[in-house]
């Protein structure tokens, strides 16, 4: 009786030794397999930046866009490239971040990434890329055939992000002109008489900001009283949102997008950068906000 007890524990031993290292060895498998999966191709780690242009093949005859859809900043994000060719990343367009996932192959100039959006939203699609000369170039089309705009073509530059509360908006050019909301026009009709004829049109008026939106830093002087009570509520707006804009904030709104997107540092990085901000900013986009509820904006005339 002792010696078949005696057997039972042995062959129990046993079988929990053998458990423990099965487990063990499939604990070393499943490090070895992850630790195969090397990273690679980090030169094409960052932020590719341009235009995300529209195939006109695809619209319909006499189908126009805004210009803030027709050429909307794209920034897409290449955060890893493993040796199996897994590539992970997201892309930022017209405020809209959007993780990718995909395959790479090939190598040097020869490089293509074929980079898939989830899918679970109707503007999802598929990005095939082309490395070269230093540029991703291809083109995004869409899942969803019945959607208005079903194909895209961009040329990105490697751009990387860092904040600079130096910024500004003039910074892209020597020479800068008048910023005009071209969204938010304001219709009104009017009538012209020529000869026995009357003529009644729609006159467009817009709203333009002043030279201030050059001049004020509200990322680095603390802004008072005296230098908002003069200033239009576009002006505002857009020193306001200047701010943001420095921190790579991705905007949603055709109105705002529409100042920020042709300025070459900006680069739409975030949603959300309330903890980046600084306490000067903090106190700045309280004391803008209050202003703009309270100011008014000059509407005028302008060609296109």
């Amino acid at each position: 009786m002792r010696s078949k007890i005696y057997l039972l524990l042995m062959l129990s031993f046993m079988f929990s030794c053998k458990g423990k290292t099965d487990k063990k060895s499939g604990e070393i498998r499943a490090k070895d397999s992850v630790v195969l999966e090397q990273e690679v191709h980090q030169d094409l780690y960052g932020n590719w930046v341009g235009e995300f242009i529209v195939d006109e093949n695809i619209l319909k005859e006499g189908e126009g866009l805004p210009s803030t859809d027709y050429y909307p900043k794209i920034n897409l994000t290449i955060k890893k490239v493993t040796d199996k060719g897994n590539v992970f990343g997201q892309n930022v367009v017209k405020g809209n971040l959007r993780p990718l996932t995909g395959k790479l192959e090939g190598v040097g100039n020869a490089i293509q990434l074929l980079l898939d959006e989830p899918g679970d939203k109707k503007s999802d699609g598929r990005f095939e890329i082309k490395f070269k000369d230093d540029t991703l170039m291809g083109t995004w089309t869409a899942y969803d055939q019945n959607v208005k705009i079903k194909r895209r073509s961009f040329k990105l530059l490697k751009k990387q992000f860092s904040y600079n509360p130096n910024l500004m908006l003039n910074d892209q050019n020597d020479e800068y002109g008048t910023l005009v909301d071209w969204v938010n026009a304001k219709k009104q009709e009017a009538t012209e008489v020529d000869g026995d004829s009357t003529y009644t049109f729609v006159m467009e008026y817009y709203r333009s900001a002043s030279p201030a939106v050059y001049q004020l830093n509200a990322s680095k002087q603390k802004l008072t009283e005296k230098d908002l009570k003069n200033l239009k509520k576009l002006d505002l707006e857009i020193i306001r949102n200047t701010i943001f804009a420095r921190h790579g904030y991705a905007f949603t709104k055709p109105s705002i997008r529409q100042f920020f997107e042709p300025v070459d540092w900006y680069v739409p990085v975030s949603k959300d950068v309330s903890s980046d901000l600084s306490q000067v900013e903090k106190d700045n986009i309280v004391l803008l906000t209050r202003f703009e509820k309270y100011a008014k904006d000059n509407y005028d005339t302008f060609g296109r």
